[in-house]
C-alpha cells in the first residue's frame, strides 16, 4: 500500500481519472430520468443473428478500457490526458445526445438457456437498460482506447500489440450488435463520434509533425 501511494504521489496525472466520477453519475441520473421517445432500429439488425459467444468481447471491454488507461497512465502523460479527452469528450456528446432526443431498442431476445454464456447475457440485460443507446458507448471508449495505443510509442513496442488492440476493438463493437445490446446504428454513431476526436487528437498533429520534419530538412541545391 505504501509504494502504491508513493507512485500515485510522484505520478500525480494518475489523479485526473477521478474527473471522469461525474460522468458516471450523469449516466446514471439519465438512466432513471429519462423517457425515451425514440427507437432505434435498422433493417440491417433483422439480419444480424443473435449470438451469445459474442457476450465475452462485450464483457472484456471493461478491462480492455482500464488497460488502455494505465498503460497510457504509466507511459506518457500527453497520450493519458488525450486518452481522458478522447473518453470524457465522447461520453459527454453521447450524453447530451441522450437528452436532446431519449432513445432505447427493443432487439433483445428473450434468454431462457442456463449455459454460462447465457447467464452472462442476462446478467448484462438485467444490469444494462436497452435506453439511451445511441451512439454507443461501448464504440466511442473501445476506439478512444485503441487510438491511444496505436500513437503511443511505448506501445508501438510491444510485438503484434497494435494487432491485437485493433483485433479487441473490433470484436468489440461487433458484440454490441450481435448480443443486441445496440443497434447498427448505435455502432455507426459511435464511430462518427470517434472520428470527432481521432482528427484533432491524433491526425492533426501527426500531419503538423510530418510537414515539420520535411521543413526541417536541408534542400539539395
Amino acid at each position: 500500500m505504501r509504494s502504491l501511494k508513493t507512485y500515485l504521489s510522484e505520478n500525480k496525472h494518475f489523479y485526473w481519472v477521478l474527473l471522469l466520477l461525474p460522468l458516471l453519475v450523469w449516466f446514471k441520473l439519465l438512466e432513471f430520468n429519462l423517457v425515451p421517445k425514440y427507437m432505434v432500429h435498422s433493417f440491417i439488425d433483422d439480419l444480424i443473428p443473435f449470438s451469445k459467444i459474442f457476450i465475452i468481447p462485450y464483457i472484456l471491454w471493461f478491462p480492455y478500457i482500464a488497460y488502455g488507461v494505465l498503460f497510457t497512465g504509466k507511459h506518457s502523460r500527453a497520450d493519458y490526458l488525450k486518452l481522458l479527452i478522447f473518453i470524457g469528450g465522447g461520453m459527454s456528446i453521447a450524453y447530451l445526445f441522450y437528452m436532446l432526443f431519449p432513445n432505447a431498442q427493443a432487439l433483445r431476445p428473450t434468454i431462457t438457456d442456463n449455459d454460462p454464456l447465457s447467464l452472462l447475457v442476462r446478467f448484462i440485460y438485467w444490469s444494462d437498460t436497452p435506453t439511451n443507446v445511441f451512439p454507443s458507448i461501448h464504440v466511442i471508449n473501445a476506439v478512444a482506447v485503441d487510438a491511444a495505443l496505436h500513437h503511443s510509442e511505448a506501445f508501438s513496442q510491444k510485438k503484434g500489440g497494435k494487432w491485437l488492440s485493433s483485433l479487441m476493438m473490433i470484436l468489440i463493437c461487433l458484440s454490441t450488435v450481435f448480443v443486441k445490446q445496440h443497434s447498427i446504428l448505435d455502432v455507426a454513431g459511435g464511430l462518427i463520434v470517434s472520428g470527432c476526436f481521432i482528427v484533432p487528437l491524433y491526425l492533426i498533429p501527426k500531419r503538423r509533425s510530418v510537414l515539420a520534419a520535411m521543413a526541417a530538412q536541408p534542400t539539395s541545391e
